[in-house]
């Protein structure tokens, strides 16, 4: 996960995870595989936000033309 997201270090990615994991946002399953494979998944807690976030990305989208049009 840390090679997908370019400038956080491990430190702060796993500190993240884990609060995310205790706002019950995402569940950590660890597989007994070698070597160790540790999966993250929303939980469904995390996607009643669904719709929320679409709004923001829609409203980030026309704030974000209404400042290049203003340029």
């Amino acid at each position: 996960m840390q090679q997908e997201i370019s400038g956080i270090s491990a430190k702060v990615l796993a500190k993240e995870l884990k609060d995310l994991e205790l706002n019950d946002f995402i569940t950590r399953n660890v597989y007994p595989t070698t070597p160790v494979s540790i999966i993250y998944e929303a939980t469904e807690y995390s996607r009643t936000l669904k719709n929320v976030l679409s709004e923001l990305s829609i409203w980030g989208e026309q704030h974000r033309d209404k400042i290049k049009k203003s340029m």
